[in-house]
């Protein structure tokens, strides 16, 4: 044990040494550290770590939190179906459950090169902005293909054609550090086949996302906007090229522009209307706020399939199911962290620091006093994101728009219960496309505003890269 500390305690005098001066330097745990979610935070960390109720949830609230997992958990069939309350699927989808997607309500993965199943993975399609589309543009945030829409869905019912099949291939891409050791990245390339509606318009724009951890939604949603966008101008005026900026989105229900939270380029404002297009694009089943099937007039087969609708036109989720899968969506409990306290992970935090990954990976945040939910207000929490878009470089490029967001541009996401992914998801995929297979490779595809922090990695030797990877496994 001794040699341990005497070689973190040397770290920790290195970084003194060659940090920037304004950077902290932390020689022990924070007060309240290990709690990421506050007083919402759970004791967990077993391949159930991200299913669990927030825990200051109460018992009587637990069980429509139960209630909505149930909705969560089970596949929903295809109309018409004896199982009325979970009839409706299709006619196009990707999955019939979001648990497939939301693996242990955890994150999703791309297909292996072998294979054509991409059920937690799905793709986004659109064509090149135009002023024409301008409407279009200002409620949904791109121009849909105009033959399969704006998501790529590879299933159907029967009778109907599913829109194709989708692999990825990939090719190594090597990076090497200054110590002189490499890390062979893998660069995706999609292969959409067999498509069953003719061919694609010839400038769509593809983009692979993986189902993302569902934990702690409920707390990123009560996150004063207010401290979002003065995280944006704190950044502009430091001026040192992080320059996070917020996405502004529709409202389905206001029927307005409104800041954008949740999704791979915070396309989302709110859970309720991330949960209402999920139904919708993920499974084609109908809402009271997305009352269609997501057919466009060229399939025709999908137009004419039957449904799930209730006698008097109820969509095929009630208003209550959707109460219930909000309710739940909102309350998963975000894991306490580990070993918040080791050497190695308060070198690894010290690190982080030192390369500037908090500029965009916010720390801390306070919830808001008016919560959506009691149990979601006034807490302290440790999300490591600002939600704000910054500019990722063409190695991440998808090349597509989103409302305000460019090609380049992607929203930080989370990193708490990220050092348990291979525990609950039995992977180790990052990034929006599952294209890391590591944490270090996560790292190092950053680019564009991240571009400087990267190249701080590429300069730790392997002791530092390790004491790094403590930290960020510790989260």
């Amino acid at each position: 044990m001794l040699p341990s500390l005497l070689r973190w305690s040397a770290l920790f005098m290195a970084l003194s040494l060659s940090a920037c001066d304004d950077a902290p330097r932390f020689t022990q745990a924070e007060p309240g550290e290990a709690r990421s979610g506050g007083e919402a935070t759970v004791r967990k960390s077993d391949q159930n770590a991200f299913s669990m109720p927030s825990a200051n949830l109460s018992p009587t609230r637990r069980l429509d939190f139960s209630v909505g997992n149930s909705f969560f958990r089970s596949p929903w069939v295809i109309a018409p179906s004896t199982t009325t309350a979970r009839d409706g699927l299709g006619p196009l989808f990707n999955t019939n459950g979001c648990q497939n997607c939301h693996i242990k309500d955890g994150r999703g993965h791309p297909p292996t090169p072998d294979s054509d199943n991409a059920v937690s993975m799905l793709v986004r399609l659109s064509i090149p902005n135009e002023p024409a589309y301008a409407k279009v543009i200002e409620q949904l945030g791109i121009v849909p293909e105009p033959v399969y829409g704006g998501q790529f869905q590879d299933m159907a019912v029967p009778g109907v054609a599913p829109e194709g099949k989708v692999r990825v291939e990939y090719e190594p891409l090597t990076v090497r550090f200054k110590d002189g050791s490499e890390v062979e990245l893998r660069k995706p390339k999609l292969q959409i086949t067999q498509l069953g509606y003719g061919p694609m318009h010839p400038d769509t724009r593809f983009s692979a996302r993986v189902a993302p951890p569902m934990i702690g939604l409920g707390l990123l949603e009560a996150i004063p906007e207010a401290a979002i966008l003065a995280n944006a101008q704190a950044q502009a005026k430091a001026n040192n090229g992080i320059a996070g900026r917020p996405n502004r989105v529709w409202d389905d229900a206001q029927q307005k522009t409104v800041l954008g939270r949740f999704g791979w380029k915070a396309g989302q404002p709110n859970l309720n209307q991330q949960n209402v297009h999920a139904f919708s694009g993920d499974m084609g089943l109908t809402t009271s706020l997305r009352p269609f099937d997501d057919c466009t007039d060229a399939q025709t087969a999908c137009k004419q399939a039957p449904n799930g609708n209730g006698p008097d036109g109820e969509p095929e989720v009630s208003d209550n199911i959707l109460r219930l899968v909000l309710f739940y969506s909102r309350n998963l409990g975000v894991p306490a962290r580990r070993e918040v306290g080791s050497p190695q992970v308060l070198a690894g935090k010290n690190l982080f620091y030192q390369a500037g990954c908090q500029s965009c990976h916010t720390p801390r945040f306070t919830t808001a006093a008016d919560a959506a939910e009691p149990e979601l207000a006034n807490q302290v929490i440790r999300p490591y994101s600002d939600l704000l878009l910054h500019d990722m470089g063409e190695g991440l490029a998808d090349h597509r728009s989103e409302f305000q967001a460019g090609g380049r541009d992607w929203r930080t996401p989370p990193l708490w219960g990220i050092g348990l992914t291979q525990t609950v998801s039995g992977h180790t995929q990052f990034l929006h496309d599952g294209r890391a297979r590591n944490l270090l490779e996560a790292v190092l595809w950053h680019g564009g505003e991240a571009q400087a922090a990267q190249r701080q990695v590429l300069s730790f030797n392997a002791e530092q890269r390790a004491a790094l990877l403590a930290f960020l496994n510790s989260l």
